[in-house]
């Protein structure tokens, strides 16, 4: 049998980085090394601590120990995606100079043979420019069965204003033996993208009427760059007489931009075909680079300042405090902030990595042997891991730092076969009342007895179906009845999908096309079962909803 493990040198658990070297069959490959102390590959006792070096992406939790590794071992072969090649040289700045370019570019969708046998090929993973998604294959020469292992790098499935989301068309058929992935969220689950970033446009637009300046601390390369798209292109900044700052190493990742444009989106392209992309003090709002010098004396009118975690922020207040407002992204792992007391500071959501909806279909959609949980608090990680879906399908593992983790591959893997829940009943219609008889096996199956706890049900129609839904002792005790209703009318999830018939989903579109799916669930492919004919929920109507 081939011989297939990973040793997580780092494993992304708060600020350790990111650095997993694969061994298989005789090859050892490094995914990612963003180590800031290399001195763990120094060690080993091989001339070079690996084979080949593949790099996911340019942020320095997972490439910053390249020049490094590059210096110690310059005859060790390192490879990205062409963009991540621009991108990574932002991460020693202070010597880029000094610096060649010691990243080699691989194309898209094309698999490249490193060694006899072993070959890797990238997909675009959203998250950010040049992410990559990157499938390793081994083929021994002795016959022996392939196996392969796909690395999701940091991946997101949405669309952002600067990236298009991984595309689970292009991986559905892979099933590769082995997924590495990362769970930076855990099992949250959060709204649309576009509403998240409606909801931050919304409080900025009303720090600003309230005459607030608006600090926008960043990472220098991907969040900071599609807030200011967003700002520039959302329609409550649209034309408003208003100043945008950017400021520190945020400028220089939209320098970095600019020479990516033919690697952005089309309508990306579109765009700064008719005005600049980020700089521009023409059409309102005005982005300007904002020099040291300038920090003190921008707030004398309101206006937004984007701006790196390095920068002292008391350069901007000006003793001041009480006139600005400043906004932290969430999920800031690793980042600490000494905040004084009189500082107006929120957090806001503007994801970047998969909620748990999306990571639990990304692994149905691929269907591996084997799972690995990388990247993210350790507990959300083992929320991960603890899920009925997952585990009851896949070998889940997940690993500490310096943990080898062995990946036995059977020649058959045989997935658990979920239980039939399909059951066929009897209506019957009588003068006063409908009769719905079911067969006594449907009490076996365990959710049974959540739905029959009080032994009344709610029901409703979704589109031409007729859903059955147990009302529970907790809800009953509720007084206030409707706003459960209305909640349950208005959100959107599988339960009120028009594809969602006989607890599966039938959506082509849709990952989770022909699984079953949970009410509760929720898909990018979501299309609501209520027409534009059909009337929206009202008060009255939850005034006279069941129960």
């Amino acid at each position: 049998m081939t011989q297939l493990d990973c040793f997580p040198y780092g494993a992304g658990h708060g600020d350790e980085g990111v650095a997993l070297l694969v061994r298989m069959g005789p090859y050892r490959i490094l995914l990612d090394c963003g180590l800031p102390d290399i001195s763990a590959l120094s060690d080993s006792a091989a001339p070079l601590p690996a084979d080949v070096v593949l790099c996911s992406h340019a942020h320095p939790d997972h490439a910053q120990g390249l020049l490094a590794l590059y210096r110690s071992f310059p005859k060790l072969p390192i490879y990205a995606s062409e963009a991540t090649t621009q991108l990574l040289p932002l991460n020693w700045m202070d010597e880029a100079d000094k610096v060649p370019q010691f990243v080699q570019a691989l194309p898209w969708r094309s698999p490249v043979e490193f060694q006899d046998g072993l070959t890797a090929e990238l997909f675009p993973a959203g998250h950010l420019p040049g992410a990559a998604a990157i499938l390793l294959t081994y083929a021994p020469s002795t016959g022996e069965r392939p196996c392969s292992v796909l690395y999701t790098g940091d991946f997101f499935l949405s669309n952002s204003r600067l990236v298009e989301g991984l595309r689970l068309e292009e991986l559905r058929g892979l099933h590769p033996d082995v997924v590495i992935i990362e769970g930076t969220y855990g099992t949250a689950r959060f709204p649309h993208r576009r509403q998240q970033e409606n909801q931050l446009a919304e409080r900025i637009s009303r720090a600003l009427s309230d005459r607030h300046s608006v600090l926008l601390p960043t990472p220098m390369i991907g969040l900071g760059q599609e807030l200011l798209m967003l700002l520039r292109s959302h329609h409550s900044f649209t034309g408003r007489d208003l100043d945008i700052w950017v400021d520190g190493m945020v400028a220089a990742g939209c320098d970095a931009y600019l020479d990516l444009l033919p690697h952005l989106p089309a309508s990306v392209q579109n765009f700064a075909r008719h005005q600049s992309l980020f700089w521009d003090d023409r059409v309102r709002p005005r982005v300007r680079r904002l020099h040291p010098e300038q920090r003190s004396t921008v707030s004398a009118s309101p206006c937004i300042v984007l701006t790196d975690f390095s920068v002292n922020w008391d350069e901007f207040f000006d003793d001041q405090p009480e006139r600005w407002l400043t906004l932290l992204p969430q999920n800031l792992e690793g980042s600490v902030f000494n905040i004084p007391q009189n500082y107006a500071v929120e957090t806001y959501l503007l994801a970047q990595h998969c909620d748990g909806a999306s990571t639990t279909q990304f692994i149905h959609n691929l269907r591996p042997q084997h799972v690995i949980f990388v990247h993210g608090n350790p507990s959300y990680l083992t929320d991960l891991t603890g899920l009925d879906e997952l585990h009851n399908r896949y070998h889940l593992h997940c690993p500490a730092s310096g943990t080898l983790v062995e990946l036995p591959i059977g020649e058959t893997f045989l997935q658990p076969v979920l239980p039939e829940t399909t059951y066929e009943g009897e209506i019957t219609e009588l003068a006063t009342e409908v009769i719905v008889s079911l067969p006594e096996a449907i009490t076996a199956d365990p959710r049974w007895r959540s739905l029959s706890d009080t032994g009344l049900i709610e029901a409703r129609w979704q589109g031409q179906d007729l859903i059955l839904r147990g009302l529970n002792q907790r809800e009953l005790m509720n007084q206030d009845r409707s706003s459960i209703w209305l909640e349950e009318a208005e959100r959107d999830s599988c339960f009120r999908c028009r594809h969602f018939r006989g607890q599966r989903c039938w959506n082509p579109a849709s990952p989770l096309f022909n699984f079953k799916v949970t009410p509760e669930g929720y898909c990018p492919a979501f299309e609501s079962a209520r027409t534009e004919l059909d009337p929206q929920p009202t008060q009255q109507d939850a005034d006279h909803a069941p129960g």
